[in-house]
């Protein structure tokens, strides 16, 4: 972003921390099967290690319990989401859940339209996150409630 779009915000990036214990799967997963680009990787003493991937933009979503458990309902059917979901924005949400579950992701709902025309999938991930792939069906903009 330029400089003056960025002065006036107090917070200029949201990075998720996730620990895996399968840290090689979790980055293999994230990092080449998603196609996250690595921005960095550092080392440190005890076998430290973290890997930053670049997820594009980010936002954060506040949820009642009434919208998980819809948003539940309509992806897969039954609630199985826990407290912590994550969305990424795919360009082809079958080609991309295919890619997902052959590189070790478990496909709990294969992509299904939703109500706000978007075509979503869910997957139990590595590094224990449970992961929504998400298409918009509608260009960015006139999407309807």
């Amino acid at each position: 972003m330029n400089d003056d779009v960025d002065r006036g915000k107090r917070v200029r990036q949201l990075r998720l921390v996730v620990e895996a214990e399968d840290f090689a799967a979790a980055v293999a997963f994230y990092r080449d099967v998603l196609g996250l680009p690595e921005q960095a990787a550092f080392a440190g003493d005890g076998d430290a290690q973290v890997v930053i991937l670049d997820a594009g933009r980010a936002t954060l979503e506040i949820a009642n319990p009434a919208q998980k458990r819809m948003i539940d309902e309509v992806e897969v059917g039954r609630p199985v989401a826990p407290r912590i979901r994550v969305a990424f924005e795919v360009d082809d949400a079958v080609a991309r859940t295919a890619e997902a579950t052959a590189g070790g992701a478990e496909e709990l709902a294969p992509p299904t339209r939703t109500p706000w025309n978007s075509l979503n999938s869910r997957l139990e991930a590595p590094a224990g996150l449970q992961i929504t792939l998400f298409q918009e069906l509608e260009p960015g903009g006139t999407r309807t409630d």
